[in-house]
């Protein structure tokens, strides 16, 4: 994949293909977090193709047009993000709990019902939560 003589300059495409192939390597279990560290280091220093052949000398090859087929076939992970917002929801009913019993406690022992103070901590969270979620879902459906 690199040109014929390793004096040339190299681009920053060329770079960047092998930042790719050494994030491969690593993603593989060939190369540790600190191997990957000093490569990339090493890589976006160097100057010629030889240098960066050094790089992934002692690497098997890796074709880079079947790895790009392979990350594009693959669907847009979600289920993380579907965690994330069930634990921000599960927070918010949880701290929307706790102000309303407190508010029943300060109101039954103080002998009157005062103002329905959380609706002012439950509003305006629920309402970036209830936002953010239609956002998510939205996306989700043009990803299909």
């Amino acid at each position: 994949m690199m040109a014929s003589s390793p004096e040339m300059r190299a681009s920053d495409s060329d770079r960047d293909r092998v930042a790719g192939l050494l994030r491969e390597h690593y993603a593989q279990g060939r190369l540790t977090v600190e191997e990957f560290d000093e490569r990339l280091e090493q890589l976006y220093q160097s100057k010629t193709y030889g240098e960066l052949q050094v790089l992934t000398a002692d690497l098997p090859d890796t074709d880079m047009r079947a790895l790009a087929r392979r990350s594009a076939s693959k669907p847009a992970k979600t289920g993380n993000a579907d965690k994330g917002m069930r634990a921000a929801w599960a927070a918010w009913g949880t701290a929307s709990g706790i102000n309303w019993v407190i508010w029943l406690i300060v109101g039954v022992t103080g002998g009157n019902m005062v103002y329905p103070w959380p609706l002012w901590v439950m509003g305006p969270w629920g309402v970036v939560l209830l936002v953010a979620t239609i956002s998510a879902g939205a996306g989700k459906g043009r990803n299909r």
